[in-house]
């Protein structure tokens, strides 16, 4: 990671203008209307002749005010219009801007907030002819206290303090994809600091003035001193916490204890069951279901009945075994009786 330097927030704060000399005179050529030249009244007055009330003046100088007077001074609500086409909105007190008011200048910039004694004082929000804005604190016409300005150009932005119209103090600049927090002063950052960067990293350093530019600063004006320059010190990571999933051994990696403790297991499993000793398989008793009895659809298939059962082959077979069985025997009883008669007819003869 390069350092970075203060180019980018040099080349930001040029564009960061107040209002042009021609918008200062706008604000300063309100024409007082005295009774010496009042120019053109229709409104009302008072029991001494005085602009007191609601009315309209047609200014000497071109200039138009609509709004309310207070012993022929504008006092309260009104709209002040200048030739060269600016306007003002607002509250008035004894001719001056004074109070809550919107300022259209002619370069197209405007200020809505507050003022006190035709200044811009207080809280409020200015948009600049190039399209940065400004929304914090003011005194006597400048920045001054806490406030944000927004670069429209670039989408960059300062939030921090601010001191006659410049960046000063404790403060941040937010870029697209990253950030400074830091000091400045006059408008530059100066002393430690750091950039954080938002794929998850901070660089810590210092801005420092160079050797060269210090040689220099007795010969050139303040304002036209070069920025400090950028020295990182460090780069640190954040680290993201990631859940850790513990996942269940296999039957290779267990450890001879917990292989044990599995056999076990199993052994006592195949007591509780009644399993068959020495390997023996044991075959289940009843191979059809009283599913069809009860005369069901869902009849079992033909792979859930066991085929020792309803074999035909095997059945004849052992018919057949059977009927040879009763032949032989019928021999065997014929073969006996045959013999008893031969046995008593030589009997009969010896006996004669």
């Amino acid at each position: 990671m390069s350092d970075l330097s203060s180019e980018e927030e040099a080349e930001e704060t040029e564009s960061e203008e107040t209002e042009t000399e021609d918008t200062e005179d706008t604000e300063d050529t309100e024409a007082e209307e005295t009774e010496a030249d009042l120019g053109e009244y229709d409104g009302e007055r008072n029991s001494a002749g005085e602009r007191h009330g609601r009315g309209k003046a047609q200014l000497p100088n071109g200039d138009t005010y609509d709004g309310e007077y207070e012993h022929s001074l504008r006092n309260g609500q009104g709209t002040y219009r200048f030739k060269n086409g600016a306007y003002y909105i607002g509250q008035y007190l004894q001719n001056k801007k004074h109070g809550h008011g919107v300022f259209f200048y002619p370069d197209g910039s405007k200020y809505e907030g507050s003022w006190v004694n035709d200044q811009r004082h207080g809280y409020g929000e200015y948009t600049y002819a190039n399209g940065d804005t400004y929304a914090g604190e003011w005194f006597n016409h400048n920045r001054r206290g806490q406030g944000t300005y927004v670069y429209k150009d670039t989408g960059s932005k300062y939030v921090g303090g601010w001191v006659n119209g410049n960046q000063e103090g404790e403060a941040e600049l937010i870029h697209l994809n990253h950030r400074f927090r830091g000091k400045f002063l006059n408008g530059n950052p100066v002393g430690r600091g750091k950039y954080v960067f938002d794929i998850g990293c901070e660089q810590h350093g210092e801005y420092i003035q160079s050797a060269e530019d210090k040689e220099e600063e007795e010969e050139e004006e303040p304002s036209l001193l070069a920025a400090p320059k950028w020295k990182a010190t460090e780069i640190t990571k954040l680290t993201l916490w990631t859940p850790i999933v513990k996942k269940a051994p296999s039957p290779s990696e267990a450890s001879p204890a917990a292989a044990e403790a599995a056999a076990a297991a199993a052994g006592e499993a195949v007591e509780e069951t009644g399993g068959a000793v020495d390997g023996e398989e044991t075959m289940p008793t009843n191979a059809v279901t009283d599913e069809t009895a009860d005369g069901r659809d869902d009849e079992p298939s033909p792979h859930e009945v066991s085929s020792e059962v309803f074999s035909p082959e095997k059945h004849a077979e052992e018919e057949d075994e059977g009927s040879r069985g009763e032949e032989e025997n019928k021999h065997a009883q014929e073969d006996q009786g045959t013999a008893s008669l031969e046995d008593k007819e030589d009997e009969s003869k010896e006996a004669e």
